[in-house]
């Protein structure tokens, strides 16, 4: 090997959880912890989650552009440009020195820096996309490429369908009836045999719309006894959501900030939440049947545009963001838990999914390394 490979990206754990799973599927390959380096940004999650492992970490300036006019708006934006013109600077100095064999981008403000450098210095670059719509780092860097990894199917040049990354403790959850049984009397406290089980997660923050119509739904179903609802709130929404709680006698309704979701997936029929690329790809690779409520405002509407493939597919049903309300929760869940429209669900979101991304991508990594 000539050089490093070089995972680059971050930001959000929409990004970062990708970074471990293809460096796990590269040291799969014998491509040793100090062959790889991670870099990422200071204002994200990096540190928190890649900072403990063998891998070495470096962390550039940097934060997303608004898409806003707004006076203040326009202050942060030229922060913005200024911690990126000295991120760049650093990457430009960190890649010369490296010399990596491979520059591997995921997207996020977090990673254009370091993709930029490869490009100035000559580096093997290959993109990963998660997303039906590029990033913006992604469009301007995409005509440098020696590869596009995506994870929907297109016959742009030089991309190669590998679908998206997901975290080897996701990857390995089953399934089966049993198996999810097993998992939900394993859970503190045991989730009873017999009652249907939503989980709703919306990202580490939340969402305040979705979040609202929950509780709003766990009032609805209070007298239910059928049903289990996990309700993740993200660390904004959570002391609101507690302290609005109703009373349920009979719904069992659990309420939290954070979750392991490899955990919850484990036991979900049916998964209510944004549709962001990880939560897409982890979904669809395991088969859950969900309800899909894009983010609004996202860049290039990718939110919806991703939810969209999976309804085509059969696999989900979408609700707008300004039409989410208990309502609207009550009724599509209502129809999507029926056991024989939940199990043609599973299925049709099945069939987009695959387990083997992550190890898809590490094996164009090496292709274009020459490893």
């Amino acid at each position: 090997m000539t050089g490093p490979i070089v995972i680059t990206g971050g930001g959000t754990g929409g990004h970062i959880f990708p970074m471990q799973a293809i460096a796990e599927q590269l040291q799969a390959r014998g491509v040793h912890a100090e062959q790889l380096r991670y870099v990422g940004s200071r204002r994200g999650q990096e540190e928190d989650l890649l900072g403990a492992g063998p891998i070495p970490l470096t962390l550039l300036r940097g934060r997303g552009v608004r898409r806003s006019l707004a006076p203040r708006a326009l202050v942060d934006n030229a922060s913005a440009v200024a911690g990126l013109v000295g991120a760049l600077g650093v990457a430009i100095a960190k890649v010369g020195r490296w010399r990596p064999s491979v520059v591997v981008s995921v997207g996020g403000y977090a990673s254009f820096a370091a993709s930029l450098a490869a490009v100035i210095w000559r580096r093997p670059l290959v993109l990963v996309e998660f997303d039906a719509v590029p990033g913006a780092s992604h469009r301007v860097l995409t005509r440098f490429a020696a590869r596009r990894c995506t994870a929907f199917a297109t016959d742009a040049e030089r991309c190669v369908t590998t679908g998206a990354p997901i975290r080897g403790s996701v990857a390995a959850i089953d399934r089966s009836l049993a198996a999810r049984l097993a998992a939900r009397l394993a859970l503190e406290p045991p989730i009873e045999p017999g009652r249907g089980v939503v989980v709703v997660m919306t990202g580490s923050l939340g969402a305040a719309r979705v979040n609202r119509a929950v509780n709003g739904l766990a009032a609805q179903w209070a007298a239910r006894g059928d049903r289990t609802l996990i309700h993740v709130t993200g660390r904004r929404d959570f002391e609101e959501m507690s302290a609005d709680r109703p009373a349920t006698p009979k719904l069992d309704y659990r309420i939290m900030a954070f979750a392991d979701m490899a955990e919850l997936w484990a036991v979900c029929d049916v998964a209510v939440c944004r549709s962001g690329a990880m939560s897409i790809a982890e979904l669809t690779a395991l088969g859950i049947a969900s309800v899909l409520v894009p983010l609004p405002g996202a860049p290039g509407d990718h939110q919806t545009r991703n939810a969209e493939r999976v309804v085509r597919a059969g696999g989900a049903r979408m609700v707008r963001d300004a039409q989410c309300t208990a309502e609207a929760l009550a009724n599509v869940l209502d129809e999507v838990m029926d056991p024989a429209t939940l199990a043609t669900l599973s299925e049709a979101a099945r069939s987009l999914g695959r387990l083997d991304a992550a190890s898809a991508i590490a094996q164009v990594v090496c292709d274009v390394g020459g490893l």
